[in-house]
């Protein structure tokens, strides 16, 4: 089998690209250094189609494998032929290959292999063969025998029955037909265990749908029912097809003896092997695929809420609002330090209102706080009103917005914040950690497992072990593509540096606490266990601002300093020239990149890149992304009424829509059909997190908290 051919055709991709991701990721490279600092080997390979072919590549080598295994199996056996050793070669998937070992694979003993043990092999090949010249219980009586435990010639029939069914459902010819005639034609049945029981799964206590139809939505949320033993599921087959199938194959030749046996071993032999074990496959395809659906779904959900720009330059109140413990506040600076913590207690059943109010107006006039960031969970709408309230009573221009505080709970509890903040109990960190994602989403959320970031479907119901690596894979690339200071980054966020590991996070933050800030990025080649490798893979996505070469502020390579340099020098420019606001200009005096290129001997691509960080160095991408909606004035879900038209932030993408936070604290859906005037086969194709959106109310069901949108305006 040729991987590389394989993966060029299934990636839509040119062979030495392929050919060229391969070998960089045999060598130990990262992907994000592959996608920024490899573009001329792979010919601008971006992260997603990097990840794709790596996971493809890693399938593929798993299968080769397999094959290995199987082909020695069958060869200790005696029993493989050049034809089946070529059909095994040939097989592109791992059910293909298993329906080719099935017939010789060790199995527990089953009823067949105690009909062989009987001697009966033979019976069954004469009734195969269809040839018989007598009737068959005669036949039969040859095989009686005291000794191997065949009581008469009907169980000797029996036996012989047993090894045809089990000889046809090993035929992979037969597993392919049946399995391709289920998953095109067959229907999959919920019903409900208990009619009258109210659950959420109500939609599916009478659920049918054609199994080539089923969206992964519907698949995860069936996996989860039956699971929780509310609903029973099953697949329904095109039966008298795929018997008719059995029967027109095994069936070659008319005789009044073995027909109308080989039509009942052919039903057996569906129905008893083949169905059950065929249907369990086409469920875990689906499984497989409704779950690969949803990581993509919630990988680039995390992705857009990760890059969502930071507010920087505010002094940012962090409130972690509550009941009966009250109000957590926390006064954070612009560079996201810690300067005050507070409790009050505006909320039942204390309600000292004016005592709150007495005590923020205080910290906002001597903090000068511009944003107040309200965590969205328990008391948080009684502590947005009395915030607008306060607002209106004060000369200073403070707003707010509410946040998501999804994971502050997990990391204020965890054993980092414990390490970050061992002086504060977990509802300051929390505090801190809902300020902070507001000044840079992705330094803190990075502190977060992802999965307990909330923009997910049907998380907890995955493989984890997956979902967590896709998860890792989309923080890596976002953390990579902004980079980081080098002399501010926390270890949490370091950890994700192409060619850093947790233990080297922590060493570079032990080596810029013994020894001051890094001057220059060769200094990272003095931290324990940074070696020339890592240094390779983590250089060009770290910034040292005010260092002592003006590259290092930049997301140009070490390895193409000389080229940078001699690029500066050739259209007239000093390497002191490289400032925050950029070289002014340098663009437009490259002129013929193909044949500067040449003459400083690197690749096109690399200069184009170089000469772009030059003009604007370290530009974030966030910068590019929608800003949040900052509120000064609070709305209620009595408020709504269908036709208004608002203005929301996107703050969860799914299979059949998108729910929209426009300021009640309930969320409303828009509905895929909702989303926009052309079709679309997934909302992410028109939205996407954190963007704002216009939308109009459709209806509001204020018993069931229930806002229907649409944004077909």
């Amino acid at each position: 089998m040729d991987i590389i051919q394989i993966l060029k055709e299934e990636l839509q991709i040119g062979r030495g690209q392929a050919e060229a991701a391969v070998k960089l990721i045999d060598e130990g490279n990262t992907i994000p250094f592959i996608a920024r600092y490899r573009k001329e080997a792979t010919g601008s390979l971006n992260d997603e189609v990097l990840r794709n072919l790596d996971e493809r590549l890693k399938y593929l080598r798993n299968l080769e494998e397999r094959k290995e295994q199987i082909l020695s199996s069958i060869r200790e056996q005696e029993k493989l032929t050049p034809e089946l050793e070529a059909r095994i070669l040939e097989a592109r998937t791992l059910v293909a290959v298993e329906d080719l070992y099935l017939p010789y694979r060790p199995k527990r003993r089953t009823r067949a292999g105690i009909a062989k043990e009987k001697g009966l092999e033979p019976l069954a090949d004469l009734i195969w063969l269809q040839e018989l010249k007598e009737p068959l219980l005669k036949a039969a009586e040859r095989f009686v025998s005291e000794e191997k435990g065949v009581a008469d010639a009907k169980e000797a029939i029996a036996g012989a029955k047993d090894i045809l069914a089990e000889r046809i459902s090993e035929t992979a010819e037969y597993r392919t037909y049946i399995r391709k005639a289920t998953s095109e034609e067959g229907i999959l049945e919920s019903s409900a265990k208990d009619e009258s029981a109210e659950s959420v799964y109500e939609m599916y206590y009478s659920f049918t749908e054609p199994v080539k139809k089923l969206a992964g939505h519907r698949i995860l949320a069936l996996n989860r029912g039956e699971k929780e033993k509310i609903l029973t599921v099953k697949i329904t087959a095109p039966e008298e097809k795929i018997l008719r199938y059995l029967e027109k194959k095994t069936i070659t030749r008319s005789n009044p003896e073995t027909t109308p046996v080989l039509k009942e071993v052919a039903r057996d032999s569906y129905e008893r092997l083949m169905a059950p074990a065929i249907e369990r496959e086409i469920r875990n395809a689906l499984s497989e695929e409704a779950e690969a659906g949803a990581v993509r779904v919630f990988g680039k959900n995390l992705e857009q809420l990760l890059m969502q720009p930071p507010i920087v330059g505010r002094v940012v109140l962090g409130w972690d609002p509550a009941f009966r413990t009250g109000c957590k506040l926390a006064v954070v600076d612009a560079t996201g330090k810690v300067l005050d913590t507070v409790v009050i207690y505006p909320t039942p059943p204390q309600s000292k209102v004016a005592e709150a109010k007495k005590k923020l107006k205080e910290l906002i006039s001597r903090y000068g706080i511009t944003l107040i960031s309200v965590g969205n969970g328990t008391a948080s709408r009684e502590s947005e009103q009395i915030i607008v309230e306060l607002l209106k009573e004060i000369p200073e221009q403070v707003q707010y917005i509410i946040v998501s505080e999804a994971g502050a709970s997990v990391y204020s509890a965890s054993k980092l914040a414990t390490e970050e903040f061992p002086q504060f109990d977990v509802g300051q960190r929390s505090a801190v950690s809902i300020a902070r994602r507001l000044q840079d989403p992705l330094a803190e959320l990075v502190k977060i497992d992802p999965r307990s970031i909330g923009v997910g479907q049907y998380q907890h119901d995955m493989n984890q072990k997956k979902l967590s690596e896709a998860l890792q894979g989309v923080v890596e690339d976002c953390v990579n593509r902004v980079g980081v200071d080098l002399n501010t980054a926390s270890a949490s966020l370091l950890e994700y540096i192409s060619g850093i590991n947790k233990t080297i996070a922590k060493n570079i933050v032990a080596y810029r606490e013994e020894n001051g800030v890094f001057t220059s990025r060769r200094e990272l080649l003095k931290v324990p266990k940074l070696g020339p490798k890592a240094f390779e893979q983590c250089a060009g996505f770290t910034r040292i601002q005010g260092g002592r070469n003006p590259l290092d502020a930049t997301s140009v390579h070490p390895e193409s300093y000389k080229a940078a340099e001699a690029l500066l020098k050739r259209l007239g420019f000093a390497l002191s020239d490289v400032t925050a606001g950029g070289v002014p200009g340098i663009g437009k005096k490259v002129g013929d990149y193909k044949k500067l290129a040449g003459e400083l001997e690197i690749g096109e691509i690399t200069l184009r890149d170089i000469v772009k960080e030059l003009e604007k160095p370290a530009r974030d991408p966030r910068d590019e992304m929608p800003k949040p909606i900052l509120r000064t004035d609070v709305m209620d879900l009595a408020d709504l009424k269908p036709g208004m038209i608002l203005k929301g932030t996107v703050r969860n993408v799914i299979d059949f829509g998108a729910f929209v936070d426009i300021g009640v604290h309930q969320d409303g859906l828009v509905h895929i059909s909702q989303i926009t005037e052309r079709y679309i086969k997934h909302p992410l194709e028109a939205v996407s997190v954190g963007d704002v959106v216009e939308v109009k109310v459709l209806s509001v069901d204020a018993q069931k908290k229930r806002i229907s949108l649409t944004m077909k305006l």
